[in-house]
């Protein structure tokens, strides 16, 4: 039972060396190997290898598995897919499926964010297409030009484009492009007026 548990600790370690998406994996095509050959089973390709060879051969193979799900899973935006007001948008101003598709793309059921640059500098601008470009994200699926406050908060932290101090204040200052009275700290959500759909739609053109 100690030389089981040493060899775990052993395959556990070899695993570890590969990226973190994979050591699952890795692991458990490194332990089904050892078991197999301590009952006398059949032993596949992998199992004349040493432990230190498997586990390149493992990561490789889950790797490959992982691009071969999302290759199935990921598509192109079709007008099929879109709520009928998103729909409408895109017709009002002009918008292509292609351009979308330059912006978003499906996984499964769910649509995506494609863009990552968001062609400006100034973070009070950043907090604004972020906000801009959720709440499409929110349209294409259920129609609602809504963009949740704290999910725009966390991008513009990962884009390092948070202005704390003034992140309402942005809010304020381009109360033209939402529909609200006025925006607060219990503020969850904001909501685009037809102004903001105008002013996202150009967005959509100079993200291309």
């Amino acid at each position: 039972m100690s030389d089981l548990r040493d060899k775990v600790k052993e395959l556990a370690d070899i695993a570890g060396l590969v990226p973190e998406t994979l050591q699952v994996t890795c692991f458990e095509v490194l332990l089904r190997d050892y078991l197999a050959s301590l009952s006398g089973g059949r032993p596949s390709p992998s199992k004349h290898k040493t432990s230190s060879e498997a586990a390149p051969l493992a990561a490789t193979e889950a790797q490959e598995k992982t691009f071969e799900e999302a290759a199935q899973t990921q598509a192109d935006v079709t007008l099929a897919d879109l709520h009928v007001k998103a729909r409408k948008f895109m017709e009002k101003y002009g918008i292509s499926i292609g351009e979308l598709n330059n912006l978003f793309y499906k996984e499964g059921t769910t649509i995506k964010p494609l863009y990552e640059d968001l062609k400006t500098t100034r973070m009070s601008e950043a907090q604004v297409r972020i906000t801009l470009l959720q709440a499409l994200g929110s349209a294409l699926l259920n129609g609602e030009f809504t963009a949740q406050v704290e999910a725009v908060r966390v991008e513009c932290r990962d884009r390092k484009a948070l202005d704390s101090a003034n992140f309402a204040a942005n809010y304020k200052n381009n109360g033209s492009l939402f529909d609200f009275d006025k925006y607060d700290k219990d503020t969850k959500a904001v909501r685009l007026s037809e102004d903001g759909r105008k002013e996202l739609a150009q967005l959509i053109k100079e993200l291309q």
